[in-house]
């Protein structure tokens, strides 16, 4: 899809125009000129209740009296001063949708002079590309019969602004062209299935990132070498798999100082996990394909930077794994050394993605890092206390937490600070070892943070646990592709 900004007046030709009306019959102002054009035609409309202005009601207009567009998009934007970005990216969808049934190749926006609450014409149009792009995505790649998905015929969007709002509309567009890449990367990895994107696939997309961007290098560690450093515990999650795992990092590095300590990025990369011996359910067992959301993230982001080519020094880790029962696979009750020298009691194989990360954590200190932020999919806890709504944000640092609380906001991409004290370190004490892996019933997500921060002792760090906002159930299941948006908000931040 391509977008643009232009100033575009109500009479000129084009495929559609697209205009906003609000409740109590009160017209935006390019509805206002339309009508003016069109005799007093949308006010018609609006007294004998055709159009309501109602939120999300989206009316298509044909033959329109003396305007020269084709077609007229009317869309519902609810009580004036009162659109939230919520509301706004629903009847951005709405209008994507309405879009699509249509044969319009081109569309010119009007809802940039809607007024989104406490939020510049920058976000009205990065909201919209992002939103319009989410519903334009499409995972058909392994569908023998791909002509049974609808196609749109729509390839621009063209988004009205004043001259004066040109330079920030633009760099509206590219941030967030480079965004929906990002999101719609991390989606195609996290929704292909396990039997082809397991932790060599992974490891194969950092290395042909690294062939398309002079900017990135990418090195893989195997398994061999992960025995040398001493990743007990990462290497211990491997043992019941057949596919090696894969260590990718991705190192992207364009600060104006070379030497510019790095922020890392570091994804949990579980291509399937089974559970190990502790053996998960049967029921929506498929969907633990997505235990590497994280690694997927992390994918998109580098992309997205890539694209956006910020001045920051960044290094993208993809820690590739599965997690199945076998002969040889670890064992509740077995007592792991991880590259750091602390000691874990396995108290249940299903905690796996905490074993995994503790090492790679260790790892990236040799990056001398001047934060470190890692992503995973690690605890059905979090889904318990914050539902698909916010990710889990742990940190044992407040400006590193308030940094992504409000990028968070920003991008809408929501995420929720939960406590990190010492009480919770209690919970994961061990007989036998110097910690266990889990820390009983309560306050799972907590715990499984506060077992990661014994291993990021070196370096300002957070922790995002997306295990309730990585992926969709029901009808539309998919992945979501957050929190690349958060993610890419806080870098662009970085540059500010």
């Amino acid at each position: 899809m391509k977008f643009s900004a232009q100033h575009y007046a109500v009479n000129q030709a084009a495929d559609c125009l697209i205009v906003g009306i609000f409740e109590e019959k009160n017209l935006s102002q390019s509805a206002v000129e339309i009508n003016k054009i069109s005799d007093n035609y949308l006010l018609h409309l609006v007294e004998s209740g055709e159009l309501s202005g109602k939120l999300g009601q989206t009316t298509l207009l044909r033959n329109v009296p003396n305007l020269a567009a084709e077609r007229l998009l009317v869309v519902g934007c609810g009580k004036r001063g009162e659109l939230n970005e919520r509301q706004f990216k629903q009847l951005m969808q709405k209008t994507a949708q309405t879009l699509k049934e249509t044969q319009a190749k081109s569309a010119v926006s009007f809802l940039t002079e809607i007024p989104l609450n406490q939020r510049t014409l920058y976000w009205n149009i990065r909201f919209a590309i992002e939103t319009i792009e989410q519903d334009l995505y499409q995972f058909t790649q392994f569908k023998s019969q791909k002509t049974a998905e609808k196609s749109t015929a729509l390839s621009e969007v063209i988004f009205n602004v004043g001259a004066d709002e040109l330079a920030s509309a633009e760099q509206a567009i590219q941030h967030a062209s480079a965004i929906a890449l990002g999101v719609r990367l991390a989606k195609d990895v996290a929704n292909c299935p396990p039997n082809v994107c397991n932790p060599a696939y992974l490891a194969d997309k950092a290395l042909n990132l690294a062939e398309t961007s002079p900017l990135i290098k990418t090195t893989i560690v195997n398994e061999a070498e992960m025995e040398k450093l001493g990743m007990g515990a990462y290497l211990a999650v491997s043992r019941g798999a057949h596919n090696e795992a894969k260590l990718a990092i991705m190192e992207y590095r364009n600060a104006p100082n070379p030497n510019a300590k790095p922020i890392v990025l570091v994804g949990k990369g579980l291509t399937f996990d089974a559970g190990g011996i502790s053996l998960k359910p049967a029921a929506d067992m498929d969907e633990m394909k997505y235990d590497m959301c994280g690694a997927a993230s992390v994918y998109g982001v580098m992309n997205a930077l890539a694209q956006l080519q910020l001045p920051l020094n960044v290094i993208g880790v993809m820690a590739g794994c599965e997690n199945l029962p076998d002969g040889n696979a670890y064992r509740p009750g077995d007592i792991l050394t991880t590259m750091n020298g602390l000691t874990v009691e396995v108290l249940n194989t299903d905690a796996e993605g905490r074993l995994v990360l503790c090492d790679t954590l260790t790892y990236v200190e040799r990056f001398d890092p001047e934060l470190v932020i890692d992503i995973a999919t690690l605890t059905g806890a979090c889904v318990v206390a914050l539902g698909q709504h916010n990710s889990g944000l742990v940190s044992t640092h407040d400006d590193i937490a308030a940094a992504l609380e409000q990028a968070a906001q920003q991008s809408a991409d929501k995420a929720w600070r939960l406590p990190l004290s010492e009480e919770y370190q209690e919970q994961l004490k061990s007989n036998f070892a110097d910690l266990a892996n889990i820390g009983g019933r309560w306050g799972g997500a907590i715990t499984a943070g506060a077992f990661l921060a014994n291993f990021t002792k070196k370096y300002p760090w957070a922790h995002l646990d997306i295990a309730g906002t990585a992926w969709l159930q029901g009808a539309n299941k998919g992945a979501t592709g957050r929190p690349v948006s958060l993610l890419v908000q806080f870098l662009l931040n970085q540059v500010k």
